[in-house]
């Protein structure tokens, strides 16, 4: 399975001067239990700001200026050219685009499920997911969460 993992706040804003511009405890769960034992996906940016490989994970940084070279981590110049690694020399495992937008963009016609965690704020930002076809999927609201600031996990099943 090929899924694209995302949190976004209204506007489809996922970012602000290359961070994340909010920070809500436990928002991040979902992206860790999906994630945990399988392939991640994800641009340079991204990996610059974790800083290293993710555990428990085998990560693809997608760079075109960078090379990183760790434990469980490989670097490729395109998000075809990591989901044919992935098929190649990790067969089994589901493979998730982690952002940011431009692995998104490229790789959204290639995903078949989008896990999005849409955050109810209202925030400054300058990057943003990209627009899709919503009748092209099925969608299915799988959790909300009540708290300082709401969020519902959302998954989009392409027909």
């Amino acid at each position: 399975m090929i899924g694209l993992i995302v949190a976004y706040a209204h506007g489809r804003v996922i970012g602000d001067k290359g961070r994340i511009p909010w920070r809500i405890k436990g928002e991040q769960r979902r992206f860790r239990e999906l994630t945990t034992g399988n392939v991640v996906i994800m641009g340079r940016r991204s990996f610059d700001e974790i800083g290293k490989p993710l555990p428990n994970r085998f990560t693809i940084v997608v760079s075109s200026t960078a090379k990183y070279e760790f434990e469980n981590c490989v670097t490729v110049s395109s998000v075809k050219e990591a989901l044919d690694y992935a098929e190649k020399f990790r067969p089994g495992e589901n493979v998730y685009l982690s952002g940011g937008a431009g692995i998104y963009k490229e790789g959204l016609p290639y995903a078949e499920k989008l896990f999005i965690t849409e955050v109810d704020l209202d925030v400054e930002g300058d990057t943003f997911f990209p627009e899709f076809d919503e009748s092209l999927y099925e969608k299915t609201v799988d959790e909300v969460i009540d708290g300082e600031i709401p969020y519902s996990y959302v998954t989009y099943t392409k027909k």
